[in-house]
Formats: structure tokens, C-alpha cells, sequence
């Protein structure tokens, strides 16, 4: 069951025509990425010896399905007002009651409001070593460009039990490849086959404009105008989120985002208070 489980998350074949696009289009090193995935395997290796990698991530698809609802939360410019708005009109208790997964740096702002995390998915990059200390499961991801996060975090990433590692490249028996770009897009990619039929993906602080949430990077003190690199890796990451979408049945919800697509609902903030969300 747990060897038909990896099967089940690695599409990494699939994936893999998006990941030539990728690459190519950025100018990324494919040995880079090869060499990130080594680093992380061989920091996972030095984990003790009754760390159990199936059971864990058998652990986690089982608490995906636990709850109705899904909440996936971005760095984008929109997380903190929609948060804020969500907590004010249905109380903090609200996020209790569904699984909720953060993409890399939205974490430090779920953590700051208590909110409790079941998952973060992370590249390191926008998040420091206190984030390790809050989610229930770190789903943490090798590529080229963060070989030096890895070894800052290495300590971390021992120590913490209930960790998944994901690459871009070819998968091995420690690592997955749910295909995927970003952080933000690559949960959804990571849920695709592990969603029960009647669960509902609700998307918040994924905004895929101009405009980079200040929980995208631990040293920004606010918002800032993405770079033109940043801007294309956010275009990539929305037509990612379009393609998973019309391989997962179930309904994906934007909500308060400052993008708008025929791809998915979105709800306002102002409709907020009277949505049902369960």
C-alpha cells in the first residue's frame, strides 16, 4: 500500500515536459537541481534510524482527508487582509475545522495568528528555522537555486519527524516528485490524487499579479513590486494551477485574490460572511 502510495504522488513523468518548458525558459541548471536532490537525500539518510519515511507520509495523506475543507494559504499581498476578515466574521475557531497547508512564508503570518498549520510546503527560502517548530508536517523541497538553505536548515531537517521531501527532478526511494513549480501550486499538484471526492480546495493569499506579499521573503519589511523574473515564475505558477485544475474534480475556490480567472470561483471579501464554507 505505501509503495503503490509514492506511485500514486510521483508524476514526475508526467511532469516532466512542464519541467523541460521550466528550465529552459529560466535558464536553470539541471545538474543543480540533480545535486539538490542529492544534498537533501543524503540529510534525510542522517535522520535516526526508527524515522519511518512511509509511515509519515502515510500519516499525512490520512490527515488530508480528515476534514471537509482544504485551505491552502499563499504569500501573496492579499493573505493578511483576508485572514484577518475570516477571522473577524466567523472567529479563529473557524480555522480549526479545516485542514490548512501553507506554502512557505505564509506560515510565519498563520503562526503569528495562531492558526494552526497541518502542512508547509517549503523551499526554504521564506521561511526561517522557528517555522519548523509549529506545523504538524514540513513537505520541504531540493532545487538547484536552494543548496545552501538546505545545509543552513540540515540540523532542522533531521530533527524534525514528520518530514516529506519532494524534488524537481527524477524521484528516488526518499524523495517524491508531485510535479509543480512553485510552492503555492505544487500543494495542489501534491493533493491531486489524495483528495476525497466531496472536499473543497479553498485558496487564499495566491495572488499571481505584479505585486510580491512581504511573507514571500523573511527580510521584507512589506509588499514590493516583483521583478520581472518573479512576476513570469507567478504566470508559470497560475497556468499550473489552471492545468492541475482540470485534473482534480474538486471545486477550487479563490478567495479575496487580486486574480481572477473563469478557471475558478472567487469570493469576495464582502461575501464572505454569508459563504457557506462547509
Amino acid at each position: 500500500m505505501q509503495l503503490e502510495l509514492r506511485k500514486q504522488i510521483n508524476y514526475y513523468l508526467e511532469f516532466k515536459d512542464w519541467y523541460d518548458k521550466i528550465i529552459k525558459d529560466f535558464n536553470f541548471d539541471y545538474e543543480k537541481d540533480n545535486e539538490a536532490k542529492d544534498i537533501l537525500s543524503n540529510i534525510i539518510k542522517m535522520k535516526s534510524y526508527d524515522w519511518d519515511n512511509a509511515g509519515v507520509l502515510l500519516a499525512f495523506c490520512n490527515l488530508v482527508r480528515e476534514k471537509k475543507n482544504i485551505y491552502v494559504f499563499g504569500s501573496g499581498p492579499s493573505l493578511e487582509d483576508t485572514i484577518n476578515h475570516i477571522i473577524n466574521v466567523k472567529g479563529i475557531t473557524f480555522f480549526d475545522r479545516n485542514i490548512n497547508l501553507a506554502a512557505d512564508g505564509a506560515s510565519r503570518y498563520l503562526k503569528n495568528k495562531q492558526i494552526p498549520i497541518d502542512g508547509v510546503f517549503s523551499d526554504l527560502d521564506g521561511i526561517t528555522e522557528n517555522e519548523f517548530d509549529y506545523p504538524s508536517f514540513m513537505i520541504v523541497h531540493a532545487h538547484g537555486d536552494n543548496i545552501n538553505k538546505l545545509r543552513l536548515f540540515r540540523a532542522k531537517i533531521i530533527k524534525f519527524n514528520n518530514l516529506i521531501g519532494t524534488t524537481q527532478v527524477k524521484p528516488n526511494n526518499l524523495l517524491l516528485n508531485p510535479g509543480g513549480f512553485t510552492d503555492g501550486d505544487r500543494i495542489l499538484f501534491f493533493l491531486r490524487s489524495l483528495l476525497s471526492p466531496t472536499q473543497k480546495l479553498f485558496l487564499i493569499g495566491m495572488d499571481f499579479e505584479n505585486i510580491v506579499g512581504k511573507y514571500s521573503k523573511p527580510h521584507f519589511q512589506g509588499n514590493i513590486e516583483g521583478s520581472s523574473t518573479k512576476i513570469k515564475k507567478l504566470k508559470y505558477a497560475f497556468d499550473l494551477l489552471k492545468w492541475i485544475s482540470k485534473k482534480i474534480e474538486n471545486e477550487i475556490i479563490l478567495v479575496n485574490s487580486k486574480t481572477k480567472s473563469n478557471f475558478f470561483r472567487n469570493i469576495s471579501l464582502d461575501r464572505i460572511q454569508d459563504y457557506n464554507f462547509t
